[in-house]
């Protein structure tokens, strides 16, 4: 065990659920946040604790401020001060610009984009006090270059990175980096729903010609929480397979 507790929001199912196995692999003593799904959670922490490592299930809305603040006292407390955050929650409400309800455009934005700016704020204080940190989000190819019918969710994936760069600006001398991986289409239940023809055609537009796995994204970002990656910061990785070359 390296000692440092790692949280991860999102963490019950698909990429999250990748990054919480990944970081415990590496010693991390590891926070598995979810929102309704508390089987998948408790599943990912007995996966880890069977493989010897150390793992809590916290519940919490992270677009909702006292929430977050209560998860991260609570985290605190029983397994002691957060040294890696992942911001991995996200939804979509998917639709075009002229069909997309106010609300739809605002859950997206407080789940995908308030979110970082509440965990990260809440996780600050004791990063700065140990001079060492590292705050990861996971954003998307939809942020970097837009997508039809996503408005919403690529307005939050891109603010996600213009607000990376400022945080890692404004703590970068405290030894705590800052930085965004970007995955393109993986493998997931949500790309499961596309149905068979779609996926191939998705494919096709990829320079690997295939659709990614969630330990891909997962191993970039256990790079990212590792000491090797102590002079990376402010920085977006995209993982995308070649698919915007």
């Amino acid at each position: 065990m390296n000692g440092r507790v790692a949280l991860v929001t999102g963490a019950s199912r698909g990429i999250g659920r990748e990054i919480a196995l990944e970081l415990a692999s590496s010693g991390h003593i590891v926070a598995v946040n979810y929102s309704r799904s508390a089987d998948a959670a408790a599943a990912v922490v007995n996966e880890i604790e069977a493989a010897g490592g150390s793992a809590l299930a916290v519940q919490a809305d992270v677009g909702d401020a006292e929430a977050v603040d209560s998860m991260v006292s609570r985290i605190t407390e029983e397994l002691g001060p957060i040294a890696v955050l992942v911001n991995n929650a996200g939804i979509t409400r998917d639709g075009l610009l002229l069909r997309m309800s106010a609300e739809d455009f605002d859950a997206v934005i407080e789940t995908n984009l308030r979110s970082v700016f509440l965990c990260s704020k809440a996780v600050l204080r004791a990063m700065m006090r140990a001079k060492w940190g590292r705050i990861i989000t996971i954003g998307s190819v939809s942020g970097v270059y837009g997508n039809a019918g996503q408005a919403n969710y690529s307005a939050a994936k891109a603010g996600l990175m213009g607000f990376s760069r400022s945080l890692a600006k404004e703590i970068g001398s405290r030894g705590i980096t800052v930085n965004v991986v970007a995955p393109g289409f993986i493998v997931s239940d949500m790309t499961a729903e596309l149905g068979d023809d779609a996926m191939e055609s998705v494919a096709k537009q990829i320079s690997l010609g295939r659709l990614g796995r969630p330990e891909e994204v997962a191993s970039a970002v256990g790079y990212l929480a590792s000491d090797d990656a102590g002079y990376i910061t402010g920085h977006t990785l995209v993982i995308d397979g070649g698919m915007a070359l």
